[in-house]
């Protein structure tokens, strides 16, 4: 834990733990590829920015940026861990 990614790809991946855990107690209402997608998604980019800072690359850094909100987008769309008002 030695980057800003890794520390943000680590929190990341533990609120999919905790959201997963969460919606296991209760009614199927999830498939498992998302989370595996997500948590892999997470391992790329965190390698990804590992690189960019050791190269002291800006486009791996952009690319880094652009992983990390695409797999936010990506657990929200799929996973909607804040659900929908009324739920």
């Amino acid at each position: 834990m030695e980057t800003v990614y890794d520390w943000v790809t680590v929190a990341i991946f533990a609120g999919l733990i905790v959201l997963f855990l969460q919606r296991s107690v209760g009614p199927e209402r999830d498939q498992m590829w998302p989370y595996f997608a997500a948590s892999v998604a997470c391992a790329v980019i965190n390698q990804v920015g590992n690189k960019a800072i050791d190269d002291n690359s800006t486009l791996l850094h952009i690319v880094s940026v652009a992983g990390i909100a695409a797999i936010l987008g990506f657990i929200q769309y799929f996973l909607k861990p804040f659900g929908k008002f009324g739920d």
